[in-house]
Formats: structure tokens, C-alpha cells, sequence
């Protein structure tokens, strides 16, 4: 009877212990499980403060120490880099409108040079900042702009927000990516309510549809890289879809030379061909064939960009 009792407190023992080891080993899984996380989670934040000082590192070289409250264009073209890689990732489309009413270029009409786009809104439709940045210029422009939001952000550009209502941030301010920066409106020199918006590097003018796909809500591709082209004040930019083979490219590579150069560009609409757009544009179908190297038999898709 005695060996029975201590058997059975032997094997009662031992189921215990695997018990407890079992127990003590499941715990310390469930403990690892989230140090994992938070090791990964870690690591993401790093690379997100990394490549933010990437960024303000550039944009501090790029401006320098100059910072003007009052002036939207106050920067020396010397000034201008012979290319410059700017970063899109970590953006926010100004305005959920899909719709470009205006598009960028030359207008025969008024005989200038529209620097931006414009985009249909409604008074009172939340704006908002395109990228990480600090609030520049916050003022009024009866024969321009109306009222307007200049900021300037780490990955060197410089976006405009024009004909709002109302402003919701101040000068110097910091703002985050979707950070709502004003209303849209209709002041200033301005015919409906709508979202003017520019891109600017430095003082230089780059047309907003090679970076932002308004109509798909999204940028073109993880950088642009724009390229000074020497003389006459001819520039040509270049946007191109970056994968992560892309992060460690040369930026001091020159384009190479195109025998058609202009500040013109038009991007496809579903169902559009050759001989359409150069009938909207009010140019030759050759003409277009040849500042884009295709011919008349050429293939085009919805989105692609095309020189004119």
C-alpha cells in the first residue's frame, strides 16, 4: 500500500513538472511573439527616421539657409541643380478630386504659362498638405493666387496650394502628410471654385501630373528625378517608376540628349489615340510622333506621358 502511494505521487509529480515546463515554454513563445513585433516594428520606425533625415539633409542643401515668409518665389536659378531625385513616398493627394480641369502649360488664351494644375473643389473642401514639411508663405493675393499656402517640404520641393477659401495653418508651422492646410475656394484671380497647385523646385516649375495621378489617387513613382538641361532655360524632366534596385542609382547621370525638347506634356485618357491628341493638341500627328521616338503605328496606354 505504501509503494502504491508513492508511486502514484511519483507519476503525479512528473505530469506535474512536464506541466509547468510546458507551461513555462509556452509563455516564453508568447513573450517572444511580440519582442518580434517589436523588434520589426522597431526597425521600420528607424528606416522611416532615416530616410527622413535623408530627406531634410537634401532639402537643407538644396535651400540652403534661406526661408522667406512673404515671397513665393525668392530663390536665385543659379541656384538650380543639374539633377535633383526627389522622393514621393510618404505623400497625400492635396484633395480627393479626381478631376483636372486645368492642366499644365502654355495658354493661348491668356498668352502665359499655367505653372500648375488646376483641380475641381468645392468651397469648403478639406485641402490638404502633400508631404511632410513646414508652412512657408500664408497670405492673400487679390490678382493671383487669392489665398494661398506655400510649403516647403525634407524632399526638396516646394508645393503651392492657391484660391482657398480659408487657411487652416500658419507660417512656420510644421505639418504632416494630410495635415489639412486650407479649404478650397474661389479667390484671387480665379473663374469657379477649384485647387490650384503647383510643384516647385527651387523657383523652377514642375508640372504637378508627373507626380501626382490625381485621377488614381496616387504618385507616378517613388521618385523624380528632374534634370537641368543647360541653355536658353530649357529644362526636361524625366519620371520613373523606382523599385528598390533604384534606391542606390547615380543622380549625377546626364539624360540622354532627345532631339525634341519642351516643357509640354499630356497624359493619355483611356481610349485616346496618336491622331486624337494631336487633333486636341492642335499639332501634327508627326510632330508628336517625333518628340516621342514612335511612329504612327505606335501602341499608347492610358497614363503614359507624352511630349508636345
Amino acid at each position: 500500500m505504501k509503494f502504491s502511494i508513492n508511486k502514484s505521487f511519483f507519476v503525479g509529480g512528473l505530469l506535474f513538472l512536464c506541466t509547468a515546463v510546458g507551461a513555462v515554454a509556452q509563455d516564453l513563445l508568447a513573450r517572444q511573439a511580440p519582442i518580434d513585433r517589436k523588434i520589426k516594428a522597431a526597425d521600420s520606425v528607424a528606416l522611416k527616421v532615416l530616410r527622413q533625415s535623408e530627406q531634410r539633409m537634401a532639402g537643407h542643401e538644396l535651400y540652403a539657409s534661406s526661408w522667406n515668409n512673404d515671397k513665393v518665389h525668392c530663390y536665385n536659378s543659379s541656384m538650380l541643380p543639374d539633377s535633383f531625385r526627389i522622393d514621393l513616398r510618404g505623400f497625400y493627394m492635396p484633395t480627393t478630386s479626381r478631376n483636372v480641369t486645368s492642366r499644365y502649360g502654355y495658354r493661348p488664351a491668356f498668352r502665359r504659362m499655367h505653372k500648375g494644375i488646376d483641380v475641381k473643389v468645392y468651397t469648403g473642401d478639406t485641402i490638404y498638405a502633400a508631404f511632410d514639411g513646414k508652412v512657408r508663405v500664408v497670405k492673400y493675393e487679390a490678382g493671383g493666387y487669392g489665398n494661398f499656402v506655400v510649403i516647403r517640404h525634407p524632399n526638396g520641393l516646394e508645393t503651392i496650394y492657391g484660391h482657398l477659401s480659408k487657411h487652416l495653418v500658419s507660417a512656420d508651422e510644421e505639418v504632416r502628410a494630410g495635415t489639412p492646410i486650407g479649404l478650397g475656394g474661389n479667390t484671387g484671380r480665379s473663374f469657379g471654385s477649384h485647387l490650384h497647385f503647383e510643384t516647385r523646385l527651387l523657383n523652377e516649375a514642375i508640372d504637378p501630373a508627373l507626380l501626382f495621378d490625381f485621377f488614381n489617387q496616387d504618385v507616378t513613382g517613388d521618385f523624380f528625378t528632374y534634370y537641368k538641361n543647360g541653355g536658353n532655360k530649357t529644362h526636361r524632366y524625366l519620371a520613373q517608376q523606382a523599385s528598390s534596385a533604384n534606391d542606390e542609382e547615380d543622380n549625377t547621370k546626364e539624360p540622354k540628349e532627345e532631339p525634341i525638347i519642351t516643357n509640354h506634356f499630356y497624359k493619355v485618357n483611356g481610349g485616346e489615340t496618336l491622331y486624337s491628341i494631336a487633333n486636341k493638341l492642335g499639332i501634327t500627328l508627326d510632330l508628336l510622333c517625333r518628340a516621342n521616338h514612335m511612329t504612327i503605328n505606335s501602341r499608347i496606354r492610358p497614363g503614359q506621358i507624352l511630349r508636345y
